[in-house]
């Protein structure tokens, strides 16, 4: 299949690309490296990718409506798996216009580019921060979500809201997929994995939220991008028992679905930090510190849809995990 990946570049759109590469798609990566983090880095995943004779780069920015449209009519794409999305939930508050750019009017780009070109299924990012205020758990897709606690998270939501229009007027199959906490190699570093990582390293004090109360759904990359897979194989259809009277807010009567991507296994943010600790062999120097506006206390995914409709769960070990990400840490910063 051609397949367009946006955020081709990002810790999740690069290890999908790669995937979807060595199965033998064709791939066509967007990403308009911008310097949100370290550039460095995104051309370093790049680099992975650009060797395979079935991958094609574009430089370019969601949010650029006629350059969106002129590569969607070029490229005719089977799939659209969109990635790209101004990310962070701390940021949102800093840069407000960032995410409206990049997470609503570059996925209208994505939708329309979609639309007029007949793809026959698009799998989006959606994250575990748009249930935000939501205290019952393991989070339920099929929960009502409409209290976010940053704009984030407002943006994601909005982005199901659109895919849901886009399912029902033009019958456009939109999955989305709510991923919760995510890591591995590769990884951002503006990231507790990341920063912790290298803070340890060099022997300054990590900045522990809430006072080390949070617990996190963390996910390893390879299983979430195995998840992304299985939903651009498998074309979202209606739920033929959708009813208006008690409506379902994962499905419909359109081809729509929402799913949550997590390990369906919280983890204590100080159990995560000894974790890692005993990863590197060196003990963490700890800066408790209040919870920060728009971050949530704890996520914890029900992922029972995700195992009954794509025969999938999550199983990678948090000790596999942290392991794997500080052997690549060590080995791309030539850490001794």
């Amino acid at each position: 299949m051609k397949i367009l990946v946006t955020g081709a570049a990002g810790f999740i759109g690069s290890t999908l690309s790669l995937k979807l590469l060595e199965r033998g798609d064709e791939i066509v990566g967007l990403d308009n490296m911008n310097d949100y983090y370290d550039v460095t880095l995104k051309q370093a995943r790049l680099d992975r990718l650009l060797p395979y004779d079935n991958f094609k780069f574009v430089k370019l920015d969601v949010a650029d409506q006629q350059g969106m449209k002129d590569m969607f009519a070029e490229e005719k794409f089977d799939r659209v798996v969109h990635l790209a999305a101004q990310a962070g939930v701390r940021y949102s508050l800093e840069n407000p216009q960032a995410y409206i750019d990049a997470n609503i009017v570059g996925f209208t780009n994505v939708l329309e580019g979609c639309r007029h070109n007949k793809v026959a299924n698009l799998v989006y990012a959606s994250s575990s921060s748009v249930y935000g205020a939501n205290t019952s758990m393991p989070f339920s897709i099929h929960d009502n979500i409409d209290h976010p606690v940053s704009l984030y998270a407002a943006s994601k939501k909005a982005n199901e809201l659109m895919a849901h229009t886009y399912s029902h007027l033009f019958g456009l199959p939109t999955t989305g997929l709510r991923f919760f906490t995510v890591y591995g190699p590769w990884g951002r570093p503006d990231m507790s994995l990341f920063m912790f990582t290298k803070n340890i390293i060099e022997g300054k004090p990590i900045d522990v939220f809430n006072y080390g109360d949070h617990q996190r759904d963390f996910t390893y990359v390879d299983d979430i991008v195995e998840g992304v897979t299985r939903c651009v194989d498998k074309i979202a259809q209606p739920n033929p028992d959708w009813t208006g009277d008690k409506p379902d807010p994962a499905t419909s009567k359109a081809p729509y679905r929402i799913y949550n991507i997590g390990n369906n296994d919280p983890v204590h943010l100080m159990t995560f930090i000894e974790t890692l600790e005993n990863a590197l062999g060196k003990k963490a120097e700890k800066n408790m510190l209040p919870l920060q506006a728009g971050d949530v206390p704890a996520t914890y995914a029900n992922v029972e849809d995700l195992v009954k409709d794509m025969g999938y769960k999550p199983e990678t070990k948090l000790e596999t995990g942290i392991q794997n990400f500080v052997n690549w840490y060590k080995e791309f910063y030539k850490v001794a």
